[in-house]
Order: C-alpha cells, then structure tokens, then sequence
C-alpha cells in the first residue's frame, strides 16, 4: 500500500445496501463481492478501494439499536468481514457512509471496529483524493436529495422522509415478503424512483399474488379492453342509427365461424359491456380527480414527493464542485442506483451504479395489463487512474447471472418475448490534463 496519486489506482462501489430485518439478510450478490475483493487481496496495483455510501442498510434494521447493528452485520456476514480484513491487508479500503447507514458517522466506535478489519471508515460527508495530477471529489450523493438529506450530520437522531420510509415501508417488506406465493416484496429496494412502488405492487399482485384462475379469467377481458373501447363506440352509433356497417361486418365474419365465432361474439358483447360501464364511471371519476389535483396544486399541499430527481440537482451539484477546485477532475457519487457518465465543462461526474437487482419497467403493447417489472444485474465497479497526463474512468462489469425465470411468471415472459433488458455500463471516458482542462467522454443512452 501507499504511493502517490500518480500511480493510484482507485475502485469504487457504492449502494450494496447489506443486512436489514429478515429477508433482507439475504445478499444475492455476495459470492461475486466476495471474489471480486479477493482480486483486490491478490493484485500488484496501488489501489485503493473506495465503498461510497450506503453498504449496509442500517435504517432497514428496526430491532436492534447504535452499534448492536454492527454485532448483527458482523456474526451475519463473517465471510464478508474477513474478507475485507484480508484484502484490507494488500489494498486501502474507504469506507463513506450515506444515507441509508448515515449511523456509521454518529457513533465513534463505528470507526474503532471496521478498523480491526482493515477498513478506513471516514464520517465525513464527502472527502477528496489525487489522480495524477488532478483530484476526485466523493459523495454518496444524499444530500441533494430533499428526501434523504441529512441536516444534521452525525446526529443519531436525524429522520428525514426517506428513514421513515425504509423503516415502514422497506425493513416491513423484509419481515413478510416469505408469505408470498414467492418471496419478491423484498425487492421493494430495488425499485427506483419510489413513485413506482404503488404499481410495481399492483403489477407483482396481478402476476404474481392473484388466484390463477382469476387472472387467467381477466386476461381476455384486459388484452382486449382497447379493441372493446372501439366497440362501444361502434355499438353506440349503431344504436343511434348513424352508421351500422361495422357491428353488421363483425356479425357477418363472425357468423362464417358456427359456434367459435358465437363464442368470439359472447365474449365481445360482455367486453364492451363491462367497457360501457368502466367508461360512464370513468369518465366523471377522471375530471373530478383532475379537479382535485389542481385544487391542491394551487393550495401547495403536496411541493415534496418521494420522486429522486436523477439528473438535475446532481448535475447542479457536480457543477458547483469541479468549479471551486480548477484541479478538481471527477465528482463520484452513487444514491440514484444508475452507472452514469456525464461531461461537464469543468470535468467528469461518474455515478457508481449499484450492486442491488435493477428491475426495467415494461408496460404492456395493448389493453389494460400492467407493466411488468424485468429484473436484472449490473453490477460494476469504477475504476478510475491516471494514463499519461489524462485521468481514465472505466466500468469493470462484475460477471452475475440473471435472475432466475422463476422470479417472473410465465404470463410475464409471454408479455416481455423480444423486450427484455440490456443495459450497458457507460463507455471509457477521459479527462484530459489540468492544462487542457477539459472533458471527453462517449456514453450510450441507458433506459430503465
């Protein structure tokens, strides 16, 4: 260990999100921790690794209180801890809390234990280190973030919106997700912004928890639901007397079918019922909802929502950091669980991804269904060093299989066929000299 920032090499991760109330002890990802620091344990570099933010989940931990969560993480993780003391034994390991184990920064002892395994725990909100002759700036990124900044740091006590959600809603999910007909609820953590919990619960319902027969029964119903809306329409200017052509083209191509085609109309005629009847409700039920959110827009009720705003107040936040320090390169943060790479004029910010399942949002083609949730991994680490007289950012994918396919029911994977994820990492990118003070980088679009 040791060196200069010349020829430092540092390995960032970030958003682990280990331990928490029952199920989410479990840590699908730990066989591949565990073999990617004892690479670490094993190699010739001068590196350092850099755990920025939230590696345990502290606030999902409501049984237990101050350090007997470390007692917890220690007797429940061993393979882990000696890990780290091993590899802390060959590479410098920093540890940055964030906010889901802002803890780590209120109680010193804290520091004291992590340090018999060889890792540097900083209780600072942020801390820089040189790269060549350039400098990067680390956060975990919660502070831009109304609903997890924490105003006082270090304070035990601290409860901003987002430590009342991960201890009601998160750390509860971990105590039941066992009683499902298969154990996701736990997932809950994995789903980014938190705006799409309520239909990600709707979707997991309707795959997932609702009686068989009872989906396998509404599907018809709801695969036709658009070509229905159409119907009524049809239906109802028939009535009227305005056009009929197309209910008498549908009961005469129908009618080539004997009794298929009398089923195809039964089963027609009881979807635009149901439709008529949706769509008179509907319809007033729309405009007074619409009301009502106006209502309280202009009475200011709602400003704040749970929503993380992943581009803007970063951006802001990058922005205001590279410009005080003209040798500062990189801003490297985490939180928002999206591997990122964005060129800004003063450098670099390089967001680390996360280690968690990422779950791809899948709306249906036609009808009513819900969207489907699309699990998946990418888990990465950073690594960042200087070449010449330019600093290097590049992902190291971290090689996981998928999930398994029983995480998605067969009607998922029916509905999903030709559509499944494949999110990329960014591409290498490069900042040049202090000299030439400026950025590089090519980065594909990703989508969720």
């Amino acid at each position: 260990m040791g060196g200069t920032g010349e020829d430092r090499v540092y390995y960032v991760i970030s958003d682990l999100h280990i331990g928490g109330d029952e199920q989410l002890e479990e840590v699908e990802f730990l066989d591949e921790l565990l073999e990617f620091l004892g690479r670490l344990a094993e190699t010739d570099e001068n590196a350092e690794l850099v755990i920025n933010g939230d590696a345990f989940g502290l606030w999902e931990f409501t049984r237990v209180e101050g350090m007997a969560k470390f007692d917890v993480l220690e007797s429940t993780y061993p393979q882990l801890f000696e890990q780290l003391r091993e590899t802390g034994e060959n590479v410098d390991i920093t540890l940055l809390p964030g906010n889901h184990d802002h803890e780590l920064a209120a109680y010193d002892e804290y520091v004291e234990r992590f340090a018999e395994y060889n890792v540097d725990l900083l209780q600072s909100q942020s801390f820089t280190r040189p790269v060549g002759e350039r400098v990067i700036h680390f956060e975990h990124g919660h502070q831009h973030d109304p609903n997890n900044r924490i105003e006082d740091w270090g304070d035990p006590n601290v409860a901003p919106l987002g430590y009342y959600y991960n201890t009601l809603v998160t750390s509860r999910a971990g105590q039941l997700s066992d009683r499902g007909r298969y154990n996701w609820l736990k997932d809950v953590q994995a789903v980014t912004p938190t705006e799409r919990v309520p239909i990600w619960l709707l979707s997991k319902y309707f795959y997932r928890e609702m009686n068989p027969l009872l989906r396998y029964a509404l599907l018809p119903f709801l695969l036709l639901f658009n070509v229905s809306a159409i119907l009524v329409v049809f239906a109802a200017l028939n009535l009227l007397g305005v056009w009929s052509t197309p209910v008498e083209w549908t009961t005469s191509f129908l009618g080539q079918f004997g009794t298929a085609g009398t089923a195809i109309w039964f089963l027609l005629a009881i979807n635009v019922t149901v439709t008529s009847l949706l769509l008179l409700i509907g319809i007033p039920l729309y405009l007074l909802r619409r009301d009502i959110n106006k209502t309280i827009d202009r009475f200011g009720i709602l400003e704040t929502g749970l929503t993380v705003d992943a581009e803007t107040s970063y951006d802001d936040a990058a922005r205001e950091i590279l410009g005080r320090r003209e040798e500062t390169a990189i801003f490297c943060y985490g939180h928002t669980h999206r591997p990122r790479i964005r060129a800004l004029d003063e450098g670099l910010m390089v967001n680390s991804g996360t280690w968690l399942k990422r779950l791809h949002r899948r709306d249906g083609i036609i009808g009513l269904l819900p969207p489907v949730f699309y699990p998946s991994y990418q888990l990465c680490a950073v690594r960042i060093a200087a070449d010449a007289d330019d600093v290097v950012v590049e992902y190291e994918p971290i090689q996981k299989s998928s999930p398994s396919p029983e995480e998605l029911t067969l009607t998922e994977r029916f509905l999903t066929l030709g559509r499944k994820p494949d999110p990329n990492l960014p591409d290498r990118a490069t900042v040049e000299s202090a000299a030439e003070s400026e950025a590089a980088v090519s980065t594909p679009e990703l989508t969720d």
